[in-house]
Protein backbone atom coordinates (compact mmCIF):
# COMPACT_ATOMS: atom_id res chain seq x y z
CA UNK A 1 0.00 0.00 0.00
CA UNK A 2 1.00 3.38 -1.06
CA UNK A 3 0.25 6.16 1.25
CA UNK A 4 1.05 9.81 0.36
CA UNK A 5 0.38 12.75 2.47
CA UNK A 6 -1.83 15.02 0.67
CA UNK A 7 -1.23 19.12 0.80
CA UNK A 8 -2.45 19.11 4.46
CA UNK A 9 -0.30 16.46 5.81
CA UNK A 10 -2.41 14.93 8.05
CA UNK A 11 -5.05 14.03 5.54
CA UNK A 12 -3.82 10.92 3.83
CA UNK A 13 -4.32 8.64 0.70
CA UNK A 14 -3.84 5.41 0.67
CA UNK A 15 -3.45 3.48 -2.86
CA UNK A 16 -3.69 -0.43 -2.77
CA UNK A 17 -1.74 -2.35 -4.82
CA UNK A 18 -4.37 -3.84 -6.76
CA UNK A 19 -4.06 -7.69 -8.28
CA UNK A 20 -5.74 -8.07 -11.21
CA UNK A 21 -6.07 -10.35 -14.95
CA UNK A 22 -8.93 -11.10 -17.07
CA UNK A 23 -11.29 -12.28 -14.00
CA UNK A 24 -11.42 -9.24 -12.47
CA UNK A 25 -9.16 -8.04 -9.36
CA UNK A 26 -8.23 -8.65 -5.32
CA UNK A 27 -6.63 -5.64 -3.42
CA UNK A 28 -6.29 -5.36 0.56
CA UNK A 29 -8.64 -2.02 0.95
CA UNK A 30 -8.24 -1.80 5.06
CA UNK A 31 -5.19 -3.14 7.23
CA UNK A 32 -5.47 -1.64 10.65
CA UNK A 33 -1.95 -2.32 11.32
CA UNK A 34 -0.91 -0.43 8.29
CA UNK A 35 -3.51 2.28 9.15
CA UNK A 36 -2.31 3.17 12.45
CA UNK A 37 1.09 3.01 11.60
CA UNK A 38 0.89 5.96 8.88
CA UNK A 39 -1.76 8.04 10.85
CA UNK A 40 0.75 7.76 14.08
CA UNK A 41 -2.06 6.76 16.50
CA UNK A 42 -4.77 4.26 17.11
CA UNK A 43 -7.97 4.35 15.22
CA UNK A 44 -11.32 2.84 16.32
CA UNK A 45 -13.53 2.91 13.94
CA UNK A 46 -17.50 2.29 15.01
CA UNK A 47 -19.68 3.37 12.17
CA UNK A 48 -19.32 2.39 8.05
CA UNK A 49 -21.57 4.00 5.79
CA UNK A 50 -22.47 3.92 1.76
CA UNK A 51 -23.68 6.98 0.26
CA UNK A 52 -25.03 6.91 -3.30
CA UNK A 53 -25.11 10.32 -5.02
CA UNK A 54 -25.85 11.03 -8.84
CA UNK A 55 -23.78 13.14 -11.54
CA UNK A 56 -22.98 16.98 -9.73
CA UNK A 57 -24.33 16.23 -6.99
CA UNK A 58 -22.24 18.26 -3.69
CA UNK A 59 -22.40 17.27 -0.27
CA UNK A 60 -20.90 19.05 1.85
CA UNK A 61 -18.72 20.90 3.66
CA UNK A 62 -20.14 18.65 7.05
CA UNK A 63 -18.77 18.45 10.34
CA UNK A 64 -19.72 17.36 13.64
CA UNK A 65 -19.08 19.16 16.64
CA UNK A 66 -18.89 17.35 20.17
CA UNK A 67 -18.79 14.24 18.50
CA UNK A 68 -16.06 14.39 15.77
CA UNK A 69 -15.17 12.27 13.24
CA UNK A 70 -12.48 10.93 11.46
CA UNK A 71 -13.25 9.29 8.07
CA UNK A 72 -11.64 7.12 5.45
CA UNK A 73 -13.26 7.74 2.32
CA UNK A 74 -13.23 5.23 -0.88
CA UNK A 75 -15.04 5.11 -3.98
CA UNK A 76 -16.41 1.82 -4.87
CA UNK A 77 -18.47 3.06 -8.15
CA UNK A 78 -17.94 6.16 -10.08
CA UNK A 79 -15.30 9.01 -9.86
CA UNK A 80 -15.97 12.03 -7.08
CA UNK A 81 -13.39 15.25 -6.08
CA UNK A 82 -13.19 14.68 -2.01
CA UNK A 83 -12.57 17.63 -0.13
CA UNK A 84 -10.80 18.34 3.28
CA UNK A 85 -10.95 21.59 5.30
CA UNK A 86 -8.78 22.17 8.52
CA UNK A 87 -11.05 23.37 11.00
CA UNK A 88 -8.53 23.14 13.71
CA UNK A 89 -7.94 26.60 14.86
CA UNK A 90 -4.00 25.40 16.17
CA UNK A 91 -2.91 24.14 13.02
CA UNK A 92 -0.78 25.24 10.75
CA UNK A 93 -3.20 24.67 7.88
CA UNK A 94 -6.36 25.77 9.34
CA UNK A 95 -8.95 27.14 7.35
CA UNK A 96 -7.30 25.41 4.07
CA UNK A 97 -8.64 22.89 1.85
CA UNK A 98 -7.12 19.85 0.26
CA UNK A 99 -8.72 17.71 -2.23
CA UNK A 100 -8.13 14.76 -4.66
CA UNK A 101 -10.20 12.48 -7.15
CA UNK A 102 -11.37 9.06 -5.41
CA UNK A 103 -12.36 6.55 -8.23
CA UNK A 104 -13.29 2.96 -8.47
CA UNK A 105 -11.03 2.71 -10.79
CA UNK A 106 -7.81 4.45 -8.87
CA UNK A 107 -9.06 2.42 -5.69
CA UNK A 108 -7.24 5.83 -3.61
CA UNK A 109 -9.02 6.18 -0.14
CA UNK A 110 -8.58 9.44 1.55
CA UNK A 111 -8.01 9.77 5.67
CA UNK A 112 -9.84 12.90 6.53
CA UNK A 113 -9.03 13.07 10.31
CA UNK A 114 -11.25 14.52 13.25
CA UNK A 115 -11.57 18.49 13.31
CA UNK A 116 -11.94 18.61 9.73
CA UNK A 117 -14.85 19.28 7.12
CA UNK A 118 -15.16 17.02 4.38
CA UNK A 119 -17.56 17.22 1.03
CA UNK A 120 -17.54 16.26 -2.60
CA UNK A 121 -18.57 16.33 -6.14
CA UNK A 122 -19.83 13.43 -8.08
CA UNK A 123 -17.26 13.77 -11.71
CA UNK A 124 -19.27 10.31 -13.26
CA UNK A 125 -22.73 9.13 -13.67
CA UNK A 126 -23.04 8.36 -10.47
CA UNK A 127 -20.78 7.26 -7.62
CA UNK A 128 -20.88 4.85 -4.58
CA UNK A 129 -18.82 6.00 -1.29
CA UNK A 130 -17.65 3.73 1.32
CA UNK A 131 -16.73 5.33 4.25
CA UNK A 132 -15.53 4.20 8.07
CA UNK A 133 -15.84 6.90 11.03
CA UNK A 134 -14.13 6.95 14.28
CA UNK A 135 -17.75 8.13 15.80
CA UNK A 136 -21.66 7.36 15.61
CA UNK A 137 -23.32 10.04 13.56
CA UNK A 138 -24.86 12.56 16.07
CA UNK A 139 -27.61 14.81 14.03
CA UNK A 140 -27.84 17.06 16.50
CA UNK A 141 -23.75 17.43 16.41
CA UNK A 142 -23.98 17.86 12.64
CA UNK A 143 -22.66 21.43 10.80
CA UNK A 144 -22.34 22.74 7.85
CA UNK A 145 -20.14 25.41 6.05
CA UNK A 146 -21.12 26.88 2.86
CA UNK A 147 -19.71 24.77 -0.27
CA UNK A 148 -18.82 27.82 -1.84
CA UNK A 149 -17.30 30.00 0.50
CA UNK A 150 -15.09 32.94 -0.51
CA UNK A 151 -12.49 32.44 2.32
CA UNK A 152 -11.70 28.88 1.59
CA UNK A 153 -12.35 29.18 -1.82
CA UNK A 154 -12.56 25.52 -3.03
CA UNK A 155 -11.61 25.17 -6.37
CA UNK A 156 -14.83 22.08 -6.92
CA UNK A 157 -14.24 21.21 -10.59
CA UNK A 158 -17.67 22.74 -11.56
CA UNK A 159 -18.92 21.44 -15.00
CA UNK A 160 -22.30 23.13 -14.68
CA UNK A 161 -24.26 24.49 -11.56
CA UNK A 162 -24.10 21.57 -8.77
CA UNK A 163 -27.32 19.25 -7.37
CA UNK A 164 -27.14 20.17 -3.39
CA UNK A 165 -28.94 19.36 -0.76
CA UNK A 166 -31.78 22.24 1.51
CA UNK A 167 -29.20 21.69 4.50
CA UNK A 168 -25.86 22.58 1.72
CA UNK A 169 -27.37 25.58 -0.25
CA UNK A 170 -27.64 26.74 3.52
CA UNK A 171 -24.42 26.10 4.62
CA UNK A 172 -22.57 28.93 7.08
CA UNK A 173 -20.16 31.14 6.34
CA UNK A 174 -16.47 29.88 7.51
CA UNK A 175 -15.67 32.89 9.18
CA UNK A 176 -19.36 31.96 11.43
CA UNK A 177 -18.63 28.24 11.50
CA UNK A 178 -17.63 26.73 15.21
CA UNK A 179 -14.22 25.25 14.85
CA UNK A 180 -12.06 23.07 16.74
CA UNK A 181 -8.98 23.99 19.19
Amino acid sequence: MRITPCSIPDVLLFEPQVHGDARGFLYESFRQDQFEQAVGRPVAFVQDNHSKSGAGVLRGLHYQVGKPQGKLIRVVAGSVFDVAVDLRRSSVSFGRWTGAVLSSENCRQMWIPEGFAHGFLVLSESAELLYKATDYWSPGNERCIAWNDARLAVEWPLSGPPVLSAKDEHGTPFSAAELFD
